[in-house]
């Protein structure tokens, strides 16, 4: 059994941090520390045998720049994946946070389907999990070569950059639905101003090669307002 992914959820709303420790650490696959300042975050960093698999960094705290934090980590090798926890009015924030070496960002109100995505999404690819093969219905999943193979009958698809990440995204949220707003920022970009059409037009191109019968898909659903994986 695969031991569950300690997570820091630095965030100064005491009730927020609660919350979400509570909710990630529901299932397993999560354990959470919370830390209501940056002080109390690289006090728990620093301390003896502390290693955390991913940050939860909120953008309004009170002792010092979100931004300077993450640039701080990154200078001392820490190569963790960090999620910034914004505010609907931070989006200038963010995209300097993520220059500054932030993965990812989500807004709040926090939707926990979309949260749990990001993390096990950007957990697994720092472990290099994109290099091996994951089971996509009949198909092999290669994401690292943008390739399936259908072993059975000795078939291979070729996959676009685009397709192979809403793939990889896909596959990462363990068979939830995933929205399409988390898709559009994933695959194209906190900032983008790609539409759900062109998301849209992907996932039909995607189940023209993919499905035994593109009009009654079997692999790649739609479901919740989004999108979900069958992936056994």
């Amino acid at each position: 059994m695969t031991p569950p992914h300690p997570v820091l959820i630095v965030d100064d709303n005491e009730r927020l941090r609660t919350s979400l420790a509570e909710q990630l650490a529901f299932g397993g696959e999560f354990t959470a520390m919370g830390a209501a300042n940056i002080a109390a975050a690289e006090a728990l960093i620093r301390a003896d045998g502390t290693r955390f698999a991913a940050i939860l960094l909120d953008l309004g705290l009170p002792d010092g720049s979100a931004r300077e934090f993450c640039a701080k980590l990154r200078r001392a090798g820490m190569r963790m994946p960090i999620i910034m926890l914004a505010g609907a009015s931070g989006e200038n924030e963010v995209l300097r946070c993520l220059d500054a070496g932030a993965n990812d960002a989500i807004t709040k109100p926090l939707r926990m389907q979309d949260l749990l995505a990001k993390l096990r999404a950007h957990i697994q690819r720092l472990g290099g999990g994109e290099d091996a093969a994951s089971v996509i219905g009949p198909y092999e999943f290669r994401p690292a070569a943008k390739l399936l193979q259908e072993p059975k009958r000795g078939r291979k698809i070729r996959l676009t950059e685009k397709e192979t990440a809403i793939l990889a995204f896909l596959l990462s949220a363990g068979g939830q639905p995933v929205s399409r707003e988390i898709l559009l920022s994933e695959v194209w970009g906190y900032n983008s101003k790609v539409t759900t059409h062109t998301l849209e037009t992907h996932i039909y191109r995607l189940r023209q090669k993919i499905e035994p019968n593109p009009a009654e898909a079997r692999i790649l659903l739609t479901d919740a307002g989004g999108y979900r994986l069958e992936a056994g």
